[in-house]
């Protein structure tokens, strides 16, 4: 299983090859804001865990095991901003607390949180009523 430090590296891979098609060190130095010295360490650490391929002077490949990580740790980011989104975080807290809070959870309460947003988007009428209520009983 990939450390915290290793998860985030590999969903900027997903993300810039997903977006870019590619993914080059200098692109994972500047989004994750590291040195590409760092970068290159880590993606040669990947490399040996079979998490992707990386020939130095060339772009950077997610083997099957990577691209099926990468995603799911995309999804799991995407799925904590809209949580917090849902429960009313403000817009400027969201990203700062997805990234303090998504490598503390196991994937058990990431499937959880993924229930309670489809159930509350599902509901969005019934779950604003309720958010309504509570907001007037703590002005009274």
């Amino acid at each position: 299983m990939p450390t915290p430090s290793m998860e985030d590296y590999l969903e900027q891979i997903y993300l810039l090859i997903d977006q870019k098609g590619y993914a080059r060190v200098s692109d994972i130095a500047e989004n994750l804001s590291v040195q590409p010295s760092s970068v290159t360490k880590m993606v040669q650490k990947l490399d040996k865990d079979d998490y992707l391929i990386y020939e130095k002077y060339r772009g950077i490949v997610l083997t099957p095991k990577g691209k099926k990580i990468g995603q799911r740790l995309l999804l799991r980011h995407e799925l904590l901003e809209q949580f917090l989104e849902l429960i009313g975080v403000k817009k400027e807290n969201i990203y700062n607390d997805v990234e303090g809070i998504e490598h503390h959870l196991s994937w058990n309460s990431i499937d959880r949180i993924g229930d309670l947003v489809q159930y509350l988007e599902k509901n969005k009428q019934e779950y604003e009523n309720y958010l309504m209520e509570l907001n007037n009983s703590e002005k009274n």
